[in-house]
């Protein structure tokens, strides 16, 4: 039955991916009415539906580094294989990981991914706060005074068209962009646009990063699983090439196995990206393990997917399809075997219930690449990367609203073959880089915010996109609480309210690893480095721990002095009189008349004094 209806709410956010999932429960924690929607049956995005459930992350992820829902998401995660296998941690002690990957602290089966994030929604779903709409995508909007009005979205089963107080694009593409009139753009910036020094000389829109069809599979030796061969398997084959030997970025070749360690060293192919370890899980043997297929010869950039027409974009989507599946065969047939006996694996067969389709493809391509915002504030690859850095965070941005850490990972792209794994510094989401420069209840929640086509190298990953949506949310729920526009918040006092907001809800603003959330310096801490408190670029700007039981060193001293002031709402300056170049630490002499002067309680500091004294001295002001 086809229906036309229309649904009202306090916020609609457009696409349910990890951005559009934390984005829901941000607004629904805060009290807001929400519809979210959804292309496929799965909620989650790269985790689920895109097949890509082995969680690109970084070294800190255990204790830091992410938001407290984002980690919550992953100990349900393990949850649920601690309960069906009765497997508590890693044969060393660490915490589990079922596919036990070589890429990923914690990899998982889609289908697992998809029952927590609807377990985290149900009982907003229940409560009636949230309204969830599958199998469907945005095909109109309505805009009217800089505003945008309604968003109507269609599916099998008819329209829906919403209105709201907000709107947020957590598409995979950006598709709100281009029907809402948001000044958008894709592909790589011209170098004298960005002034990034990997950037082009020229702009070239279209090249924009490929994107992959994932698959599970599982080896049965002595088997034959091979699948048919797919159409225009040898052009494929040949175009891109197939192979398991990658380049590393000085050229040389790291040339891999399929099960056994390759000749330089470098861990199997098969534990890749490896979703179920079978003899970690069940030592009996019984169960096999799951690999899933997510490696550069799959990898699709040989068509622009957001510029194309929808013929056009059948045809790709096609194509893609069948370069996976001619992947797979040759895997099958054709790639040398460890043992150098022949070629191929027949007994690789493939998965189609992992990833919950027919062909055993994933349900939507990976992406890894959208429309970006023209937003208020931008991040470059000048922002982040390490090289030639000495402290150890990247550009200090005051207006975070999140953190995220990861190389920038730019694969082979439309028109340039050229791959990049740049080392970067651990770095803040600018809250300014979800703000478009119009309409002005229209807010970014995936990634389509302001960065780069070099710098989304490192903002497209899974924790990074879901700080992105949950501040996204989080902000939108703020607006309509204080009767604001995100830019009025961004620009005006509300800011640092709205930031305080955020860190009360265990969202980290910047790096301090010793100090996460549940710490109870966490807030202050944070609170003291937005307000600039490693500007000094002593020790501590050198390190990503804070060390709260050391005292001040003298080189840190005038900033960390600063920005207590600035938390505290003291237009008092600290003095210049400092003697930087002594060797010895801060002295409480020093320090009190500092802190008595602006008000602020001086009779608990140590001497000399150190950073956890200054966050008690915050704490007891409140």
């Amino acid at each position: 039955m086809v229906t036309n209806r229309t649904l009202s709410c306090d916020i609609a956010i457009i696409g349910g991916g990890l951005g559009g999932v934390a984005a829901a429960l941000a607004a629904c924690d805060a009290g807001a009415s929400v519809v979210l929607t959804e292309a496929t049956d799965w909620l989650g995005g790269q985790a689920t539906s895109q097949g890509v459930s082995a969680l690109d992350e970084h070294r800190y992820i255990e204790t830091f580094g992410a938001t407290r829902r984002y980690a919550a998401f992953r100990e349900a995660i393990r949850d649920h294989y601690r309960r069906r296998y009765g497997i508590a941690a890693m044969p060393d002690g660490s915490p589990l990981n079922p596919g036990d990957a070589w890429v990923s602290a914690l990899c998982f089966e889609p289908r697992v991914g998809v029952s927590v994030i609807e377990a985290m929604l149900a009982p907003h779903v229940a409560a009636g706060r949230l309204t969830i709409l599958r199998t469907c995508v945005p095909v109109s909007a309505t805009v009217h005074n800089d505003m945008v009005t309604s968003v109507t979205v269609a599916g099998e089963d008819g329209s829906t068209t919403l209105t709201a107080r907000f709107f947020l694009d957590a598409t995979d593409l950006g598709d709100l962009l281009p029907l809402t009139g948001t000044p958008w753009v894709t592909g790589a910036e011209a170098r004298s646009d960005t002034g990034e020094a990997d950037a082009p000389e020229e702009a070239r829109p279209g090249e924009v990063q490929g994107f992959t069809f994932c698959f599970a599979v599982e080896y049965r030796p002595g088997e034959d699983h091979t699948i048919s061969k797919p159409e225009g398997y040898e052009r494929l084959r040949d175009s891109q090439p197939f192979t398991l030997t990658l380049t590393a970025s000085d050229g040389a070749p790291r040339p891999f196995r399929v099960f056994e360690t390759g000749p330089t060293g470098l861990p199997p192919f098969w534990t890749y990206r490896r979703l179920l370890a079978g003899r970690l899980l069940d030592p009996s043997g019984t169960l096999r393990d799951v690999a899933m297929i997510n490696w550069n010869a799959n990898d699709y950039h040989h068509a622009d997917l957001i510029g194309a027409m929808p013929k056009e974009r059948a045809r790709i989507l096609d194509e893609a399809r069948r370069l996976s599946l001619s992947f797979l065969y040759w895997l099958q047939t054709g790639v040398p075997r460890d043992d150098g006996s022949g070629y191929g694996y027949p007994g690789l067969r493939l998965l189609p219930d992992v990833m919950g389709t027919k062909d055993g493809l994933s349900k939507a391509p990976y992406i890894r690449e959208s429309r970006r915002i023209q937003a208020l504030r931008r991040v470059t690859a000048n922002d982040i990367l390490a090289a030639g850095r000495t402290t150890a965070r990247a550009t200090h941005f005051a207006d975070s609203c999140g953190v995220g850490w990861y190389f920038m990972d730019l694969h082979p792209a439309v028109g340039n073959p050229r791959s990049m794994f740049a080392p970067t510094l651990p770095f803040q989401i600018p809250l300014g880089a979800l703000i478009p420069q119009r309409p002005t209840n229209l807010l970014a929640a995936c990634k389509n915010i302001g960065t780069t086509h070099l710098s989304n190298g490192s903002y497209r990953l899974h924790p990074v996109e879901w700080n992105i949506g949950e501040a996204a949310g989080a902000l939108a729920a703020f607006c309509l609480a204080h009767a604001m526009q995100p830019r009025e918040v961004w620009e005006g006092r509300e800011l640092r309210m709205f930031q305080r907001h955020l860190l009360e809800q265990g969202i980290p603003l910047a790096w301090a690893v010793d100090v996460p959330p549940g710490h109870p310096y966490f807030i202050p801490t944070q609170l003291l480095l937005l307000e600039g408190a490693l500007e000094g670029n002593g020790p501590r700007a050198a390190s990503l721990d804070i060390s709260p039981d050391t005292p001040i060193d003298r080189a840190d001293a005038p900033a960390v002095l600063r920005a207590l002031l600035r938390v505290a709402g003291s237009s008092t300056e600290p003095p210049h009189t400092l003697a930087v170049d002594s060797a010895a630490p801060l002295s409480r002499a020093e320090a009190a008349p500092i802190l008595v002067h602006a008000g602020l309680p001086a009779d608990t500091l140590h001497d000399p004094p150190t950073w956890g004294d200054l966050c008690t001295v915050l704490s007891i002001r409140g």
